[in-house]
């Protein structure tokens, strides 16, 4: 669940717009873990984050004609500006918005369990956990995007996470450095080739739990 990337190059590839594309709403099955990819990924890590760009400018266009789009207090809204109150575990953050509180859960990536009611502390949990602790301190203003659904089942905010100090994609890098898996909570599937591309390479590298945990 989830520091600072090493390399001018790999951290700038995961600074990306925080601006997402709206998905258009699907019926799909529950959601799954992504498999391990096993063969190499055509796109490289540049076209990858040309492809989040592009996508990124679309939506721009249609929030701009939209000024509701951009109320924080309005589960509709694309986008909320919040301030960080604690972690909660890698991939699981509560935050301050417009005086209220909320849990907000990082949409398509997984961290290991480090504080489930009935679920022992997964490998890597803590580190995951202390890294995600690391990207976004108390206090840190985040830009939160939606995807398709405001909210799971539990009622927490489903978000696309950016450190506004640097647009800093925390879901991305949480996935690029070995702390978390890519996982698919459809129909919020905006980007979940990007999470997959970037845990082929933290895979192959050996980055974080993908070296510290058996498979």
């Amino acid at each position: 669940m989830s520091g600072s990337t090493d390399g001018g190059t790999a951290l700038n590839t995961h600074r990306l717009s925080a601006q997402l594309p709206r998905s258009t709403p699907a019926v799909e099955p529950p959601a799954v873990a992504i498999p391990v990819v096993t063969t190499p990924v055509v796109a490289t890590p540049l076209i990858s984050a040309f492809a989040v760009v592009a996508l990124a400018m679309a939506i721009a266009v249609g929030c701009s004609s939209n000024p509701s789009s951009q109320r924080g207090d309005n589960d509709e809204g694309l986008s909320s500006t919040a301030e960080v109150d604690r972690v909660i575990d890698g991939d699981t953050i509560l935050v301050k918005s417009h005086g209220e509180r909320e849990t907000v859960r990082l949409v398509g990536i997984n961290t290991p369990e480090s504080v489930h009611p009935t679920k022992p502390v997964e490998c890597y949990g803590k580190e995951a956990s202390a890294h995600t602790s690391t990207l976004l301190p108390r206090g840190t203003p985040v830009l939160l995007r939606r995807d398709v659904e405001p909210r799971d089942r539990y009622g927490r905010l489903l978000a696309y996470v950016f450190r506004a100090s640097d647009s800093l994609f925390v879901n991305l890098e949480l996935v690029a450095d070995g702390y978390a898996r890519a996982y698919r909570f459809p129909p919020n599937v905006a980007l979940s080739s990007e999470f997959a591309q970037a845990q082929y390479r933290a895979r192959d590298q050996g980055m974080g739990l993908w070296s510290k945990c058996p498979e």
